[in-house]
């Protein structure tokens, strides 16, 4: 029997749930609102050709909570949300649809403020941007930050350094074997850094122009196939497309030492976690070194305007965050991706309590 949707709700704590349709500019849309201790919430708007409803619903809530967590651990004063659109990113996509949307999220009064996801494009936010001030990660002629990929490999690339430092002593990625899978914005960038770094790299896409773009400035780098790339003996295996890629069929084939990568919910299932974590394979909690770009787009909402300098310094920390990480998880003696929980669930107990304290007082 399948749950409602308030028992989902409530098994995770979820605020609200909107769901918007146009007929006319053919808009199905589902916003989803998990936690605003922090402050509103902030997560992007996927787009994607899910099959039904419920997978839409399913993924937006996996998201938004995902979010709470990534913006909590960044230490930016935002909750956590998410949007996903019904519709086929090649073919679905058109200006009616974002104008529509952006009208609905300027009446949800800045509870919600959204940004580039798979499937969406700095283009599409800007035309959001024309109907609501509630977006981050627009163009440059908006004041924003622009296309984030690069920011976002930038903190995946620190998760790395951190998690080699851990496994080998050694930051740096020279010499070192990685595997990127998935080299669209995100994993392209990350290989640029990773190849100037001197690091060994291969990689697999199932998208092949993704792969020409990348083998065409990197010709060293070395090409398998999708169905191939985890199974491969490196030191690292970056997962950089779509999530649930670790599950029961990936982890028994996986010959690596580090897993960090800029996908989102890699895990399939909590207990891939544990596993991981049995077989000794250090595994970087995706929401805190693919937290780069939340990091800018909140950045760019600063009262003295973006400063792009300043947003790079902050996701450089990303590489201390995840050396917490790891000594928090070694010191409670739990799997990595429980630690990083835990700690995002500490600050969010610490606002709660501030703001207990501050509503008693007055």
């Amino acid at each position: 029997m399948k749950s409602s949707i308030f028992e989902r709700m409530e098994a995770h704590d979820y605020e609200q749930i909107y769901f918007c349709q146009d007929r006319t500019f053919g808009l199905k849309a589902i916003i989803v609102i998990h936690d605003t201790t922090l402050g509103p919430a902030m997560g992007g708007i996927r787009l994607w050709p899910y099959e039904t409803e419920e997978e839409a619903l399913t993924d937006a809530l996996r998201l938004a909570r995902g979010m709470t967590y990534k913006n909590a651990a960044a230490g930016i004063p935002y909750g956590g949300g998410k949007g996903v659109i019904i519709s086929d990113p090649k073919r679905g996509k058109n200006e009616g649809m974002f104008r529509v949307l952006g009208r609905f999220i300027e009446r949800l009064g800045g509870l919600y403020l959204t940004g580039v996801d798979v499937g969406t494009t700095v283009e599409d936010m800007d035309i959001i941007r024309a109907e609501t001030r509630h977006v981050v990660t627009v163009s440059e002629a908006w004041g924003g930050p622009g296309d984030t990929s690069s920011v976002t490999a930038h903190g995946v690339f620190q998760g790395i350094r951190a998690c080699l430092e851990e496994v080998y002593g050694n930051p740096q990625p020279e010499g070192r074997t990685i595997a990127v899978q998935g080299v669209g914005g995100v994993g392209s960038a990350l290989v640029h850094a990773l190849v100037e770094a001197g690091a060994n790299v291969t990689v697999a896409d199932v998208n092949q122009q993704h792969v020409e773009a990348v083998t065409t400035l990197y010709p060293q780098v070395q090409v398998v196939s999708p169905e191939d790339i985890h199974r491969l003996a490196v030191d690292v295996y970056s997962p950089c497309a779509l999530g649930a890629g670790l599950n029961d069929q990936t982890l028994p084939a996986l010959r690596c030492k580090i897993i960090c990568g800029g996908a989102n919910n890699q895990l399939a299932e909590e207990y891939h976690g544990e596993m991981l974590a049995e077989r000794g394979i250090v595994y970087a909690p995706d929401f805190i070194v693919n937290a780069g770009g939340i990091i800018v787009g909140a950045e760019s909402l600063s009262r003295s305007g973006f400063h792009p300098q300043r947003a790079l310094k902050q996701v450089e920390r990303i590489y201390q965050t995840m050396r917490n990480v790891l000594s928090y998880a070694q010191e409670q003696q739990i799997p990595t991706h429980q630690a990083a929980t835990s700690l995002a669930e500490q600050r969010l107990a610490m606002i709660q309590q501030v703001q207990h304290l501050s509503v008693n007082n007055n």
